[in-house]
């Protein structure tokens, strides 16, 4: 069987939605006009910087356009790599992380939050933010929004509070799996909201097999973290091993936390 989580089964998987006739839209896109039929291509970029160059390029290649969510340290910050994305015509948001970095403070996190999206928005426009999910914190980078409001700061959109996920399909390859509710911390929706299918999606494959069948709802935000995703064997296999050690910790943190 081939290797999962390659950029050529990632075209692949572009391609069978394309087949099926979806419309390809940014978060903000979505939140402003959503298609009957939309697949909301987010990418959350928590390190490999250059892996989202080489998806936001073959996806531009391709004539489909996502949202690019940018954490504010250096392996991912990097103002080259977010105005070259820009300029292919994605979208730029700010994958926050300020209450974990500010050890549960929040008056100390507000005020990381407006420095930081500042700092991005000097390099392109933002209009929408995505919570990092910062598994190895006790802190809920979404908490800071029970005082503060992120729409006074220019935000028309946060995904786990802006998108009704009983209609919208959420699928994420987070801990390099399609099924990893065991392994997820936080980047997940209530199990209560949560639209669920009567398939069960563990790889790409499996994914491509159901559009194919039209298994899928018509509406689907996909959550892809591009530094799982390469072609190199080497460095696809060292992503793999590092994700599965990751993984271990991260599924002790949800037993314990349940």
């Amino acid at each position: 069987m081939s290797r999962d989580f390659t950029f050529n089964v990632f075209r692949q998987l572009l391609t069978a939605l394309k087949e099926q006739q979806y419309t390809f839209q940014t978060f903000a896109q979505f939140l402003k006009n959503p298609a009957p039929k939309a697949i909301i291509l987010r990418h959350d970029v928590d390190a490999r910087k250059l892996n989202s160059l080489h998806t936001a390029k073959l996806e531009a290649e391709m004539g489909i356009f996502g949202t690019y969510n940018f954490r504010i340290v250096p392996q991912s910050f990097d103002e080259k790599v977010i105005r070259e994305i820009y300029s292919l015509g994605h979208e730029i948001g700010y994958h926050y992380e300020d209450l974990a970095i500010a050890n549960g403070d929040i008056a100390k996190a507000i005020q990381l939050f407006e420095h930081h999206l500042a700092k991005l928005r000097r390099v392109a426009p933002v209009e929408t933010i995505c919570m990092h999910g910062s598994p190895l914190s006790r802190h809920d980078n979404r908490k800071i929004w029970e005082k503060y409001d992120y729409r006074d700061y220019g935000i028309i959109g946060e995904p786990y509070f802006d998108v009704d996920f009983s209609k919208v399909l959420y699928l994420t390859d987070t801990g390099r799996r399609w099924d990893g509710k065991c392994v997820n911390v936080r980047d997940k929706v209530s199990d209560g909201t949560q639209r669920t299918l009567d398939i069960q999606i563990d790889s790409t494959f499996d994914i491509i097999q159901a559009l194919q069948k039209n298994a899928l709802t018509s509406q689907i935000m996909i959550n892809v973290h591009p530094q799982r995703w390469d072609d190199g064997y080497y460095s696809w296999l060292s992503e793999l091993f590092i994700q599965n050690a990751k993984n271990i910790i991260k599924k002790l943190i949800v037993k314990k936390s349940l």
